[in-house]
């Protein structure tokens, strides 16, 4: 039998020491990638680059530690064997055991305002006793908590710092509040970074975003036994896997998110990072559990007239998407789509200056006493959403235009009974995400709202772009067994 022969290099790397060179080429193929719509971007169209993601490097012979699994794998399906040579870092399938009396008594010490659902109690479990892990739970299952209790687990027990990664700022202070309401001490123990805040302290655990810190040298890294990602789906690839391979001495990875994209790319550079795919819970699960609101979906197909429909041959992509997101009657119906709802509203759309603020005068013109409105983009800042957020959350009569980038993802809502998708998208991530703002339960417990705008455009048998988005999005409806209908509008 043909070996293989890997060592640990650091907590994040495994060095090949010794491989056949056929097998050294099958390694490379079999973990190169072409990355999806790579024949769009500029440094493919300038040919400095060719579109291709290389998670093996033959050249020294290292790929992520995270990648074991995939490895281990790969040498079955072709019977090589493996064997991992002993080195300061140990094995990359070392494992913790957990008793569980042992973590019932470290979850009674910490005083807790409630108890840890079955699910968050095993998805803990899960990452202590792996050391590594990608944590795959919908958005509402509670995901900061099994952080924090990851967290305050990991520092027990360990000297090393703690490093919390999230994608926005607003999610920096999200995780503050949400660990002071667990009833931590969090100016003593936790130490925000964003905007230029100041990068050193002694508290035991950072939360940072990463645009903050990816630029930072290795030494700054070193200092963490524990590198935690939060919504890793909405990291840049190059960014966290600067900030995951300087972060040699983190023994502890663990990657939380709602949803992957659907792709084995995508997949295996968080798995290379963190480890391993475990999947906590389903949104399905949750709704059946009460946790998680019911969602109804109308899906609003907007007919165009025969005129706007015989140009379809002629649009490209980015014409179309000018076409509707200009359209006077298209966004006069989502605008009074908006003010006609009963409860809080939050309209999501993508393009600031073309759609955004078009909408926001539309939506202004036709507020009815007792509407309150508020507008969210890029622009908006950190502190002015979170006073945003906690209006809503006390509120039952709001409408929240927000951009996607702003809202889609990480943002807690209680009270948002109707979602809008005004922007055309099929994105799982992103189409996941949006749903997650409406699924946690509202006070009066009520079920979420959802309308997505989708256009019909197409003329003879052409169908036009966002016809076919529209398509993907029934395709992810239906994957998660969410209700829908689809009411034709002419328009």
């Amino acid at each position: 039998m043909e070996i293989i022969k890997f060592t640990m290099k650091n907590y994040a790397m495994l060095q090949m020491t010794e491989c056949p060179p056929h097998i050294v080429s099958e390694l490379s193929e079999h973990f190169t990638f072409e990355v999806p719509g790579a024949k769009f971007m500029p440094a493919v169209k300038k040919r400095v680059w060719d579109g291709k993601i290389r998670m093996f490097n033959r050249t020294n012979g290292e790929i992520n530690a995270g990648l074991y699994e995939s490895i281990r794998k790969f040498a079955a399906e072709r019977g090589y064997g493996i064997k991992v040579e002993e080195s300061p870092y140990g094995f990359p399938y070392d494992r913790n055991k957990v008793p569980h009396m042992t973590f019932q008594e470290f979850l009674e010490g910490l005083n807790l305002p409630f108890k840890p659902r079955d699910y968050q109690y095993d998805a803990v479990v899960h990452g202590i006793e792996n050391k590594r892990a990608i944590l795959l739970s919908p958005t509402g299952s509670g995901k900061s908590f099994i952080i924090y209790l990851l967290a305050r687990w990991y520092l027990a027990n360990h000297d090393k710092k703690l490093l919390l990664i999230v994608p926005t700022t607003s999610l920096v202070e999200q995780m503050y509040k949400d660990f002071y309401d667990y009833g931590w001490d969090v100016e003593k123990n936790v130490h925000r970074i964003y905007s230029g805040k100041d990068k050193e302290t002694e508290c035991p655990l950072i939360v940072s975003t990463w645009q903050s810190i990816y630029k930072l040298g290795p030494p700054w890294f070193q200092q963490f036994g524990c590198v935690v990602g939060d919504e890793v789906h909405g990291f840049k690839s190059k960014s966290l896997s600067s900030i995951m391979n300087k972060a040699i001495k983190a023994e502890y990875r663990f990657g939380t998110t709602g949803t992957l994209d659907g792709t084995q790319v995508h997949r295996l550079v968080l798995e290379g990072l963190f480890g391993p795919v475990h999947k906590v819970t389903t949104t399905h699960e949750l709704q059946k559990l009460d946790t998680l609101a019911k969602i109804d979906i109308d899906i609003i197909l907007l007919k165009y007239a025969r005129e706007h429909c015989q140009l379809t041959d002629k649009r490209s992509y980015q014409d179309e998407i000018d076409f509707i997101v200009k359209y006077e009657k298209r966004n006069k119906f989502i605008a009074n789509l908006a003010v006609n709802q009963t409860g809080n509203t939050l309209v999501l759309f993508n393009l600031v200056d073309k759609h955004g603020k078009v909408l926001r005068n539309l939506i202004e013109e036709r507020l009815k006493d007792g509407q309150r409105f508020f507008y969210v983009s890029g622009e908006t800042k950190t502190n002015d959403r979170e006073q945003i957020r906690g209006i809503v959350d006390r509120q039952k009569n709001s409408i929240i235009l927000a951009s996607l980038g702003t809202f889609s993802t990480g943002i807690n809502i209680k009270n948002i009974h109707n979602i809008i998708f005004a922007s055309p998208s099929k994105s799982q991530i992103r189409v996941l995400q949006s749903i997650g703002r409406g699924l946690r339960k509202s006070d009066d417990g009520s079920e979420t709202k959802l309308f997505d705008i989708a256009d019909d455009l197409h003329y003879k048998s052409k169908k036009n772009f966002t016809l076919l988005h529209s398509g993907e999005r029934i395709k992810i409806y239906t994957r998660e067994k969410f209700p829908y209908k689809i009411t034709q509008v002419p328009i």
